[in-house]
């Protein structure tokens, strides 16, 4: 026994100076999907278990902003740490037209904007995007293969992923053709309601679900990187219309969701768009539960962070009924605004053994801010000029101080800013419009809804977030003008 001593002494020391393997990284976004729209955030009609289990299992954050009303900018933040301050990509800027023979594909992410996962590469880790990207299509320096992930399966325009059946979804640098899948055009008007629902499903529905496919794709990678470290994104299409849902997961809800059918037009018809679109999410929710069950039976839940959220609010667009489900509740604005409800979005974070189970922070943070998280809990520097700030501290139960202010703007509806500081809100509307767009003002700790301007009350506020405002920088491809600031 005594020879043996020292042998395990040895053994004992060797194990207990091994390096913890680094963490893989999952990072779930759903579209356009509102800030109440969960369970755990007071969503009555939807059905999210999973999502509740894991908000359950994780932290809940209740301060978290996507990174722009719309999807591609937001993509871009997230991916970049750039807000749309300073960042390239600044609306969906289209690279072509609504047919099937148009060039898919909205503007290239340069090739110069370092990514998450270019970041992360030197550290060893595998990368994969599956879902929606919105950031350049095919043979473009967009490309997510020319942005640092391994594998890319899903959609690379955002026009074309307005249908869950389309023709082909994208592996990599290949279209992936999907048989028994006949184009037909993702937005149309009908007269009438049809007969049936078995009539809609003929005209509207195909052999393959799209995020079906891409749920297929997930585990796949899982299954293979399930050895080494990797970041995955999976980016799901839910609940971004069209209302499309295969029927048995429209059966797990009454027909008395519905009074009337949808007919159409901004996207396709459906005879229960109250059931549809509750029954999109919930399905996307199971999705979910099979991807962090696969966690699970490959070993992995311990050593992986699991974060989710949306890339803005609720959508505004015929269709979708958010007063009905209460998507943003009191907040002002839906997608395509500045104010609360186009951007304060759900956010969960899961890591076994180092977030409290339970636990719900009103740490005030945004998508860019999700680079340097990633990189502080793997230990890689960050890319020089991001914008964001890592909250792993707050992740992780330490305390931790304010940021520097939240800033967005956008590009559309006449142009619009809006800057969080502290509990202050400050948004601008019109400014292509307007000599000299007011700045409204309002005090979130007091007035969370976005009520009451009080800048008249509060001219030094008032003039700092104006001031920072004003230290945007142009784009290189700048799809406005202020009036007060001439940009080239």
């Amino acid at each position: 026994m005594k020879r043996l001593l020292p042998l395990l002494f040895a053994i004992l020391f060797v194990t207990g100076c091994a390096k913890t393997p680094p963490p893989n990284i999952i990072y779930i976004l759903a579209d356009d999907l509102g800030y109440n729209e969960l369970g755990s955030y007071g969503q009555k009609i939807i059905r999210t278990p999973n999502l509740d289990q894991l908000a359950a299992e994780g932290m809940r954050f209740t301060q978290h902003y996507s990174g722009s009303p719309v999807c591609a900018p937001s993509r871009g933040t997230l991916l970049t740490g750039k807000n749309t301050g300073t960042g390239y990509i600044r609306d969906n800027l289209e690279m072509g037209g609504w047919g099937p023979d148009e060039p898919e594909g909205q503007l290239p992410l340069l090739d110069a904007e370092v990514t998450i996962a270019e970041m992360l590469k030197p550290a060893g880790y595998t990368t994969g995007f599956v879902g929606k990207w919105g950031l350049g299509g095919p043979d473009s320096e967009g490309h997510p293969n020319n942005q640092g992930f391994d594998l890319f399966y899903g959609y690379l325009c955002q026009r074309v992923a307005h249908n869950y059946y389309p023709t082909h979804l994208w592996q990599n640098g290949t279209p992936d053709s999907l048989e028994g899948n006949a184009y037909f055009a993702a937005h149309q008007k009908i007269d009438a309601p049809l007969d049936s629902e078995e009539e809609y499903y003929d005209r509207f529905a195909a052999e393959h679900y799209a995020p079906d496919l891409m749920l297929e794709s997930v585990l796949t990678f899982l299954d293979q990187n399930k050895d080494n470290p990797f970041f995955l994104v999976f980016a799901t299409p839910v609940p971004h219309l069209a209302l499309q849902v295969p029927k048995e997961s429209l059966d797990e809800y009454p027909d008395s969701l519905d009074s009337k059918p949808f007919l159409g037009g901004s996207y396709l018809p459906h005879p229960r768009p109250h059931a549809a679109y509750a029954a999109m999410i919930t399905r996307m929710d199971r999705d979910i539960g099979t991807i962090l069950a696969r966690l699970k039976d490959l070993g992995l839940e311990d050593n992986t962070i699991v974060m989710f959220s949306s890339d803005n609010g609720t959508t505004y667009s015929k269709g979708v009924d958010a007063s009905y489900f209460n998507s943003v509740g009191d907040m002002r604005g839906l997608k395509g605004s500045v104010f609360e409800g186009g951007i304060k979005v759900p956010f969960i974070a899961k890591w076994p053994r180092n977030i409290a189970s339970g636990t719900t922070s009103d740490h005030v943070s945004a998508f860019w801010d999700v680079m340097p998280t990633v990189a502080e809990l793997v230990g890689v520097e960050v890319p020089a000029g991001i914008d964001g700030n890592s909250f792993l501290p707050t992740l992780k139960g330490k305390s931790q101080a304010e940021d520097k202010p939240l800033y967005w703007e956008y590009h559309a509806f006449g142009g619009m800013q809006a800057v969080r500081m502290g509990k202050w809100k400050g948004v601008r509307l019109e400014i292509m419009r307007q000599e000299d767009s007011p700045l409204q003002l309002f005090d979130l700790e007091n007035d969370p809804n976005e009520t009451i301007d009080v800048a008249a009350d509060n001219a030094e506020i008032a003039a700092q977030i104006r001031s920072i405002m004003d230290s945007r920088q142009p784009s290189p491809i700048e799809t406005w003008n202020f009036v007060r600031d001439s940009t080239p």
